[in-house]
């Protein structure tokens, strides 16, 4: 078993799962894994087959040259964002593949967070393509390594109650700026 990159704070709260070497492209599986990053699992595996789908886009931010836009990309706050299918069907083999080792440590599977998600440039494939005059030119492929776990989530924390002092500073202020207009 190979190492990871970094290892859980709390290893009996986490599984893991990876793959090595994968023909898959490195750029889209990097733009794909840092969409689904600090995602619930359960929203996590719907928003991948929802791309497969085509009814959500994953938003490209750094590997963007040449990305067209779309309407779909507003969501995440930019304009470039593509559908990259067998990106998005790799990372939920591993999704499902790191649930199951969930399931089989005993740990809560509604509660699993994507905590860590991680790709790595795996080394190029080499193959040939044939051009004019003679000439032979390298076919290569980007295949990567990809490495994840998940950890189980504290309960959903209440939203932090808004402190009374804020309110009575803005009222304040609002009667202050509000009493000279009336005076007129």
């Amino acid at each position: 078993m190979g190492r990871y990159a970094r290892e859980p704070d709390n290893a009996g709260k986490s599984c893991k799962a990876r793959g090595s070497n994968l023909r898959v492209h490195f750029k889209n599986t990097c733009e794909t894994a840092n969409a689904i990053r600090k995602m619930p699992l359960k929203r996590a595996v719907a928003y991948l087959k929802n791309v497969v789908a085509m009814k959500e886009c994953i938003p490209f931010r750094r590997f963007n040259g040449g990305v067209g836009r779309c309407a779909q990309a507003k969501q995440f706050g930019t304009t470039q964002g593509r559908w990259p299918k067998k990106s998005a069907e790799f990372l939920l083999q591993l999704l499902r593949n790191a649930e199951s080792n969930a399931d089989f440590s005993g740990l809560d599977v509604d509660r699993l967070v994507v905590e860590h998600i991680q790709v790595n440039r795996a080394a190029c494939l080499r193959r040939r393509t044939y051009r004019a005059h003679g000439r032979i030119n390298p076919y290569m492929s980007s295949p990567c390594h990809i490495e994840l776990w998940l950890t189980e989530g504290e309960s959903t924390p209440e939203a932090p109650k808004k402190s009374s002092k804020k309110k009575t500073a803005v009222e304040k202020t609002k009667r202050t700026k509000a009493a000279p207009a009336a005076a007129h």
